[in-house]
């Protein structure tokens, strides 16, 4: 069958069955050569079986797996020279870091003089020289977690597959982490696939996200606009800290349940009179005690009935519109406190329509 030379891995209608449970159900993706993509969405959405299916760890029921041009769901996982990463590192921790790092070279035939050379640039990359001869259980979690890493590169791999590498991490080590791993993939140029439930690592590394949800795909595409045009209820909640307000559409914009007309730059498309949902980002909503100076945004009164700090921001929870809003704001002085009387200014590139299914 025929395959685009663009894209490095394709799935096509690609259905797992667990018993009577249909764990992933007919996932189409296409994934570009160098690119980094992340499955992104709660546990038990389908993402770990896709990349499982990938990787040769588990069978499609149906549907065709490609890698580079070849048909690769019947071929052994040791045949498909795919590099893996796992969340517990799976370290030999009997054997030094230079063979575990040589393992996959050595089970290559590679020889002698060049598993030398690749291990010692594997570490390089990795900013691990000289570790050589030590043992897993003497280095930090962090430097395991990239050992794991120069393990998996080592063998110049088609696909890198990354599942949940970061999640046993501290919170600080998870940042300082993920910024090497983008360096490394950039650097290397490999096609990597990486499993998450973690938006913000979805969002900061990725150059598409593939939202799942029960075992479908719910939307694909660059982060930004992943995150700023959400196409579903589900994609929208998931992402980010979301307002979502039922109204319906009137020529000069949506009419919410209270009678407040919210701006609207953009409907879509739908005819006046349809019901939607306005999604509406809690940072787009600027509080403010004064009248903020801006012609073209709605601005309503609003009162604070709680708020979490979070050192240079604040979650707010708002009441105003007849309901609650979530507003995160940045802290230039002290949080408004609970009980504040505050004005929200929303503007209409703020506000985007969903269609209701």
């Amino acid at each position: 069958m025929a395959k685009s030379k663009a894209a490095a891995v394709e799935l096509k209608n690609v259905i797992k069955h667990f018993g009577e449970v249909q764990a992933v159900k007919g996932v189409d993706l296409t994934i570009d050569a160098g690119s980094f993509v992340t499955l992104l969405g709660p546990s038990g959405c389908g993402k770990t079986t896709i990349l499982r299916m990938i990787a040769g760890l588990e069978h499609p029921t149906r549907g065709e797996i490609w890698i580079n041009g070849r048909r690769i769901d019947d071929i052994p996982i040791h045949k498909r020279n795919l590099g893996l990463v796992f969340q517990n590192y799976a370290l030999f921790p009997h054997k030094t870091i230079f063979d575990n790092v040589a393992f996959g070279l050595r089970y290559r035939d590679v020889p002698k003089a060049e598993i030398r050379k690749r291990v010692a640039e594997a570490l390089e990359i990795v900013q691990l020289p000289g570790v050589e001869k030590r043992f897993p259980a003497q280095l930090s979690g962090g430097q395991q977690q990239r050992i794991a890493l120069a393990r998996a590169v080592v063998i110049e791999p088609d696909v890198l597959l990354l599942d949940e590498p970061l999640s046993a991490l501290d919170a600080n080590l998870r940042e300082g982490m993920r910024v090497e791993l983008k360096r490394i993939q950039r650097e290397l140029g490999i096609t990597t696939i990486f499993v998450t439930h973690d938006q913000a690592e979805a969002l900061a590394l990725s150059d598409k996200v593939v939202v799942m949800s029960n075992g479908k795909k719910e939307q694909e595409g660059a982060p930004d606009k992943v995150y700023n045009q959400p196409a579903s209820r589900f994609v929208a909640e998931f992402l980010g800290n979301a307002n979502l307000l039922p109204g319906r559409i009137e020529s000069n914009g949506v009419k919410l349940q209270d009678g407040t007309l919210l701006p609207l730059r953009d409907a879509k498309g739908l005819p006046v009179g349809t019901e939607i949902d306005v999604v509406l980002r809690a940072e787009r909503i600027l509080l403010a005690r004064q009248h903020p100076p801006e012609a073209d945004a709605l601005v309503v009164p609003g009162k604070v009935r709680a708020l979490d700090y979070q050192g240079v921001a604040a979650r707010y929870f708002v009441e105003a519109l007849g309901t609650t809003l979530q507003v995160i704001n940045p802290i230039d002085d002290l949080p408004f406190p609970e009980g504040a009387e505050v004005l929200l200014r929303i503007r209409a590139q703020d506000c985007v329509a969903l269609g209701r299914a």
